[in-house]
């Protein structure tokens, strides 16, 4: 089994890395980082393999599509996971939460016609909307095992910190969670004829800026366990 974790930023999943480059040192194997940001973690020991690499594409929408499509056309995965942290629309989802995402709009991607939004879709220009193609339910059952919370997100160039703005996008797509490059990794991964699937750390709330009420380090943490004990049972 082979197995992708894609990510906007090293710091998401320094943990994993760690734990990982910790099993390597037990059983002789190197860790590698290549200058593109290319992270093998694989391991081998009597009562486990791991067959793991993490991409690292950067912040965004064009990069993650880029770097990801880049990589997939020379190598093959059994599954591609998306791993980072989000904002939450959703008050019932707690900061530092995981969850599991079911459904990503490009949120931004169509035109408006004075008041109105006319998606990519409504145009006629392509889609939107993604999907995963795997689920946790899929993967033995994995999804009583984590017991994650199912949300619907969108992918946006600018994350919302206006009321009004956070007002329209909220009647418009009544979206849960917020990132800045999940609908990308689905459409690259559905180009590319992947498995996958989305997984996200809330950080903070969907609201006016406020530095102070975030909970990164919490999201990330909470992220890191759950894909050490992710490649535990599934690897």
């Amino acid at each position: 089994m082979r197995i992708l974790l894609v990510v906007a930023t090293e710091d998401e999943v320094r943990s994993l890395k760690s734990e990982v480059e910790s099993k390597n040192q037990e059983s002789g194997v190197k860790s590698q980082e290549t200058a593109t940001q290319d992270l093998e973690l694989s391991t081998q020991d009597s009562r486990k393999t791991y067959d793991c690499k993490i991409l690292v594409t950067g912040v965004g929408m064009v990069a993650t599509a880029f770097a990801l499509g880049r990589h997939l056309s020379s190598n093959k995965y059994d599954l591609v996971v998306n791993l980072g942290i989000a904002g939450s629309f959703d008050r019932n989802v707690a900061l530092g939460d995981v969850v599991e995402i079911t459904e990503d709009t490009i949120a931004e991607l169509g035109a408006e016609d004075d008041t109105e939004f006319l998606s990519i879709d409504k145009l006629g220009f392509g889609e939107g909307t993604f999907y995963p193609s795997k689920k946790l339910t899929d993967l033995y059952n994995l999804f009583n095992t984590f017991n994650l919370k199912q949300a619907t997100a969108i992918t946006v160039n600018t994350v919302h910190g206006n009321e009004a703005s956070i007002k329209k996008a909220t009647e418009r797509l009544n979206p849960q969670i917020e990132s800045m490059e999940g609908a990308a990794f689905f459409y690259a991964c559905k180009q590319m004829d992947v498995p996958c699937l989305q997984i996200r750390a809330v950080s903070n709330y969907v609201e006016k800026r406020n530095r102070d009420n975030w909970q990164i380090g919490l999201a990330i943490k909470n992220l890191n366990t759950f894909a050490v004990e992710f490649l535990k049972l599934y690897a």
